[in-house]
């Protein structure tokens, strides 16, 4: 039988509630991403945060305070080299990568004294978070969450058609931008929850399960913001009893529900 006495402890209550509003945003913005085949700048921008993160650490800073501002600043980077460089999605995410990644590994060479820390940041630790890094996690969520609902209707629009989008007198290049800034302020949040090495996969794994089974964006959201707030819950759980990784048992639930999703979808063709 199992016992829930772990409910108790305030650590744990924290993990679970700004756990679930991290995840939940990164299954509404993840779906986003993936449809408009953007997923991998999730990737891109916690390489950023690597090196954002190593500059906190190197000058005294709280990380995730320098994090936010170089994370915003190298999404809007790569937004812009895609549009007026005339450099593809995927080189203009790799270029910004290589940097954060290189400009992350000279400050950590440079100051000998915190690579710990950094490695705490490099593979999360949700059970560490604090009640001011809770409530902060929970208001940004807030905020971005609202924000997608507001502009459900032309991200909806752009996602599948922009040109149309175009036409009908959304400001397609405004949304791009919204975008790519609400995506790096949730990989810099999700850094505290499954760390920078596997912030993409809460990104993309939520949203491609859904799309397995999701007749329609809503449900789709639906399933991929249901499936997120599970794997997190039970993956603290887990983690809890087992003496595991949080973040890494967060992601390997992740894919076992895309797995269990794909084969549903492949059974009821």
């Amino acid at each position: 039988m199992i016992n829930f006495d772990f409910l108790h402890f305030i650590f744990i209550q924290r993990a679970f509630l700004a756990g679930s509003f991290i995840a939940l945003l990164c299954a509404l913005l993840g779906l986003f991403l993936v449809l408009r085949r953007m997923s991998m700048i999730g990737d891109g921008l916690s390489h950023v945060a690597f090196g954002a993160v190593a500059l906190g650490l190197f000058t005294g800073i709280y990380p995730l305070f320098v994090a936010l501002p170089v994370v915003a600043l190298g999404s809007y980077f790569i937004l812009k080299l895609t549009e007026r460089a005339k450099v593809y999605g995927d080189a203009a995410i790799g270029i910004v990568s290589a940097v954060g990644i290189a400009g992350g590994v000279i400050l950590a060479t440079m100051a000998h004294g915190f690579n710990v820390d950094l490695l705490g940041y490099l593979f999360g630790n949700i059970l560490a978070i604090s009640g001011p890094e809770t409530i902060a996690a929970i208001t940004l969520s807030i905020i971005v969450i609202i924000v997608v609902i507001m502009f459900y209707h032309d991200l909806f629009s752009a996602t599948f058609d922009e040109e149309q989008a175009k036409v009908s007198g959304i400001a397609t290049g405004r949304l791009n931008t919204m975008l790519v800034l609400l995506t790096a302020v949730t990989v810099v949040l999700a850094v505290r929850v499954v760390g920078i090495m596997l912030v993409s996969a809460l990104l993309i794994l939520p949203a491609v399960t859904s799309l397995q089974l999701a007749k329609s964006l809503k449900f789709a959201l639906l399933m991929a913001a249901g499936g997120a707030v599970f794997s997190v819950i039970l993956g603290i759980t887990i983690s809890y009893y087992l003496d595991l990784p949080a973040g890494a048992a967060i992601v390997i639930l992740n894919f076992i529900l895309f797995l269990i999703a794909l084969a549903v979808n492949r059974t009821g063709r």
